[in-house]
């Protein structure tokens, strides 16, 4: 059960990874960040919490293996 938690973050995060940069790296957002100054925050929390899961899932993967 373990297992299919940490694969579904794992997967989770890696999708979460591409969409945060895709969203970054968006017209949209090179515009808010020619006229704003900053781009758009939505990318940035996806790719953060891409990580977080991504890194969860290994985790997962990893103490399962340690444990036994």
């Amino acid at each position: 059960m373990r297992t299919i938690i940490s694969a579904a973050l794992l997967v989770g995060g890696i999708l979460l990874l591409y969409f945060g940069y895709q969203e970054y790296q968006s017209f949209q957002s090179e515009v808010d960040q020619f006229f704003g100054g900053a781009g758009s925050d939505k990318g940035i929390w996806m790719m953060v919490g891409g990580a977080a899961a991504a890194i969860g899932g290994l985790m997962g993967f990893l103490r399962d293996k340690i444990s036994g």
